[in-house]
């Protein structure tokens, strides 16, 4: 094989059976609205759509963006097709895989070994349901292939990636290790197993790339690879349950009200149904913490009102892989949302960030990466982190967050210099929550290095969830905000113009438009001070 695979020595040749050692099962739900996509040659990643068919069509490197490709590469949606439980889902999971091996299997991005890891999870975990009724041909020619990519999969260990994708492999090797009773290979994915999990989590529980859908994922993972261990019979280094329980936790600190998740880093609304059953599996118990301390998240509650606050560095960064097109540091799907924030009220989700559309083309998916689609300030047009295909470029160096509480009232004050190279300055950021959840508070101010320097222009923008309904009030320097609920809140601002704009908001499937409410700065003030509070038949206390 070519590509990107890094062979160690003394791996014996494969003994292939003629059916897996062990049953497997897929643990997770498909979505059958999906499935029925596939059925008509349509496949859906991040939001991303196109072609998919027998014959070619999705395999090859012009059929789209690396990530949709990748997705295509590593079979997970046949969880979709199987979650519609016909038999003619079964012949398209079939015909697929069948022109996968004839058109797709010889890319490099196909034998890239956490491709290849995905795949080979995702046919053990659907062997049933795809070759245990095919005919003896069909599935000789899937086990030796799920067999040699299981063995570069397993000589490719360590994985040289820094994000999840290293995770994915040893999950990959361990299954093909219990399904072809391959003691090497499992002794050789448990021998880098703890030093991964050191290197994936971070102490508070934290993913690497400080996605929530990354957590979900890693946490999946976790899951996947305990389990795969105890049906085996074997003992799971210890270190796997102290990650798997502090992981459980810190994916509890992402949810919203509704239950899903908030939206950083390529992040968009997995259903609670999911979360909620990741959990379950996971064997997470008790309340999400405050604050993820390493990993840089804060949650300000109180009452029905809760604000998730990214006030953390950005995670690490590599260079591209060149061979497969695939990035391997842990900012592959980061954004330069360096201190924005989302708020809901109980299962109302009001201020939120666009979303993300990470399977999509540059333009597209680096829009929704941009600072301006996160709720925070933008300065002088310009994002807090370079963004670049691979991760980011320039980036916060030094991102500080100090929290108090006091009378169940609390207060986030941080800072990140992610426009000191260009600018020479510094954005601060102050939140305050009171003590019954129905008046938030913030300044975003901009600290110039050299005293004296002129403040470049800047403004702040609050992205609203489609459901809010904003109507300007120019004379009261405010808007109001009509929740779901029938809720009414009002965010009001001194030392700024108040305008209501377009927006659009991928939270999940299809973009849907919204609006945004952007304060515009005066002419020589380098403060913004704002409000969003529960509307006040008496009016509202004075900002400042």
């Amino acid at each position: 094989m070519r590509g990107t695979r890094r062979f160690i020595t003394g791996l014996r040749p494969v003994k292939v059976p003629d059916a897996p050692a062990r049953a497997f099962r897929d643990l997770w739900p498909g979505d059958p609205n999906r499935g029925a996509r596939i059925l008509r040659g349509e496949f859906e990643v991040l939001g991303s759509t196109r072609r998919l068919e027998s014959g070619g069509e999705g395999w090859e490197e012009g059929a789209g963006p690396v990530t949709w490709r990748a997705a295509a590469h590593g079979f997970a949606w046949l969880r979709d097709l199987r979650a519609l439980g016909t038999d003619t889902a079964r012949t398209k999971a079939r015909d697929l895989a069948e022109d996968w091996l004839l058109r797709g299997a010889a890319g490099d991005l196909a034998q890239a070994p956490e491709v290849a890891a995905a795949r080979v999870s995702a046919w053990l975990g659907h062997w049933d349901f795809v070759a245990a009724t095919a005919d003896d041909g069909f599935r000789r020619r899937l086990l030796v292939r799920l067999a040699q990519d299981a063995r570069g999969v397993v000589g490719s260990l360590p994985g040289e990636a820094m994000h999840r994708g290293a995770l994915v492999m040893l999950k990959g090797a361990i299954a093909a290790a219990v399904a072809l009773e391959e003691e090497a290979w499992m002794n050789r994915a448990l021998r880098f197993l703890p030093g991964e999990l050191e290197r994936q989590f971070l102490p508070d529980g934290g993913h690497v790339e400080r996605s929530p859908q990354q957590q979900l994922l890693a946490l999946q993972d976790l899951i996947e690879i305990r389990n795969l261990l105890h049906g085996a019979g074997l003992n799971a280094p210890p270190l796997l349950a102290t990650v798997l329980e502090r992981a459980g936790q810190a994916l509890r600190v992402f949810r919203h009200g509704d239950g899903g998740l908030a939206q950083f880093n390529s992040t968009r609304e997995d259903g609670a149904g999911l979360v909620d059953l990741v959990l379950t599996q996971g064997q997470a118990r008790g309340r999400a913490p405050m604050l993820l301390e390493e990993t840089g998240f804060h949650r300000l509650q109180a009452g029905r009102t809760l604000v998730i606050a990214d006030a953390g560095a950005p995670p690490p960064g590599r260079t591209r892989d060149s061979a497969s097109g695939l990035p391997r540091g842990a900012d592959r799907y980061a954004h330069a949302g360096t201190l924005s924030f989302e708020m809901s009220v109980g299962r109302d989700r009001v201020i939120v960030n666009c979303g993300a559309a990470p399977a999509a083309e540059a333009d597209w998916r680096d829009a929704l990466r941009a600072t301006a689609a996160h709720s925070t300030m933008v300065l002088a047009d310009t994002n807090s982190s370079e963004l670049k295909e691979e991760g980011l470029g320039r980036r916060p160096e030094r991102v500080e967050a100090d929290r108090q509480e006091a009378d169940g009232a609390q207060w986030l004050d941080a800072t990140h210099d992610g426009w000191r190279k260009p600018f020479g300055a510094t954005h601060r950021r102050r939140l305050y929550l009171d003590q019954n959840g129905e008046d938030l508070r913030g300044e975003d101010i901009v600290e110039m290095a050299e005293a004296g320097a002129a403040v470049p222009g800047f403004l702040v923008r609050f992205h609203l969830h489609p459901a809010v309904v904003a109507t300007p009030q120019p004379e009261a320097e405010a808007v109001l905000l009509k929740l779901a609920s029938n809720q009414v809140w009002r965010l009001r601002a001194k030392g700024a113009g108040v305008a209501v704009e377009e927006s659009v908001y991928l939270g999940g499937g299809e973009p849907r438009r919204t609006t945004q409410v952007v304060l515009t700065v005066k002419p020589q003030t380098n403060t913004i001070q704002w409000a969003i509070g529960r509307a006040q038949a008496g009016g509202d206390a004075p900002l400042g």
